[in-house]
């Protein structure tokens, strides 16, 4: 089979956890994968771990910053380089911060990695992925999203200033507030891509993980790190058959800009099915983009 025959998928976020989980589950699906890894060391161990664990697999790590959009930029060229097409991409990248950090760019992180870098990432790719679906039966490509239930917690987009550190979503502003109008942002992200996408045969979905050991909290403060602590029960393989299932399933390919949990679609907050703040966040992310990439 080439390269060009091969089904590919690209999953962010791929060198620990969920996204290693599902790289693998791919791969042994007999899938092309090519993940995306921040740390040099940890996306080396699992290239090696995917490839020990499946003989014969087509896999290939990058390594890249996703705080940082040029960064993003850059590795979405070596992404098309590497592949002439693109079945499924997979937005899983992302994280919790325990304070305010600013990127390079001028970016709170959190807004940064978890919606704007997806943002980009899938606008830069999008060319391969309609390639793909113009030769592929219509839904057969897909851009699915990792969000969280945590984005029934935002009241909706705080649209004065989208990089503030939480801003009016929680009390004070805190690295919860961050992340959970991040989170809302995907889903809405979601539902935009979807009416976009429809008239070439690309199908985006999102879903909530669940609560699970992994190292997503890491980097977040002492109590998230404690809740992950005492409430994460889910192994990565489960929220990853999800996501597996999201990229090969035929019932994944109908009604585009559904949330799912557990293989089932299930109905996401009520802010989350506002069209016209996913519109106007498709919108400001594009400006954000245009003033920070010039």
């Amino acid at each position: 089979m080439t390269q060009a025959e091969q089904q590919t998928a690209v999953v962010t976020g791929a060198s620990a956890g969920i996204g290693k989980s599902t790289a693998r589950m791919l791969a042994e699906k007999g899938w092309r994968v090519i993940g995306i890894g921040r740390d040099a060391a940890r996306t080396a161990a699992a290239e090696a771990e995917i490839r020990a664990a499946v003989p014969g697999a087509s896999i290939d790590f990058l390594r890249g910053d996703f705080c940082e959009m040029r960064e993003v930029r850059r590795i979405a060229a070596e992404v098309a380089a590497l592949t002439p097409r693109l079945d499924v991409l997979i937005n899983n990248a992302g994280g919790v911060r325990d304070q305010l950090y600013i990127t390079g760019e001028g970016l709170e992180a959190t807004f940064a990695a978890n919606h704007l870098a997806a943002f980009l990432f899938t606008r830069e790719l999008l060319p391969h992925l309609e390639a793909t679906a113009a030769i592929t039966p219509p839904g057969t490509v897909r851009v699915i999203a990792v969000s969280s239930a945590g984005h029934q917690m935002c009241q909706g987009i705080n649209w004065d200033d989208l990089t503030i550190f939480g801003g009016d979503t929680l009390p004070g502003g805190s690295a919860v507030g961050a992340y959970v109008q991040a989170k809302l942002a995907n889903i809405l992200f979601t539902r935009e891509l979807a009416r976009r996408a429809a008239a070439s045969g690309i199908v985006a979905q999102s879903m909530h993980p669940g609560t699970v050991r992994s190292n997503f909290a890491s980097h977040g403060n002492a109590d998230m790190q404690s809740y992950m602590e005492a409430n994460a029960t889910d192994l990565p393989d489960k929220p990853a058959e999800t996501l597996a299932w999201l990229a090969t399933s035929p019932e994944a390919r109908r009604n585009p800009g559904r949330y799912f949990h557990n293989m089932q679609a299930i109905e996401p907050a009520p802010q989350a099915q506002d069209d016209a703040a996913a519109l106007r966040l498709w919108q400001i992310s594009e400006k954000l983009l245009e003033a920070i990439l010039k």
